[in-house]
C-alpha cells in the first residue's frame, strides 16, 4: 500500500483547492435587480390611482 503524501497543517491539500475561483461574481443586472426601483414604481402608481379615485369621489374629475 502506498502512503499518501502528507501536507503541512498550514497548507491546503491540492485536491481541495480554493472555492473563490469556482464561484465568479455575476455582473450587475442594472435597474432590474434593484428592489427599491420596483417598490417606488408600485408606490407611485398606487398613489396616482388613489388620487384619481379621491378626485372622482370629490367630484373634481
Amino acid at each position: 500500500m502506498a502512503a499518501e503524501k502528507s501536507v503541512p497543517p498550514q497548507e491546503t491539500p491540492p485536491a481541495e483547492g480554493s472555492t473563490s475561483s469556482a464561484h465568479p461574481e455575476r455582473p450587475d443586472g442594472g435597474m432590474w435587480e434593484h428592489p427599491m426601483v420596483w417598490l417606488s414604481l408600485i408606490v407611485i402608481g398606487s398613489l396616482m390611482i388613489a388620487l384619481f379615485f379621491g378626485l372622482r369621489i370629490a367630484g373634481l374629475v
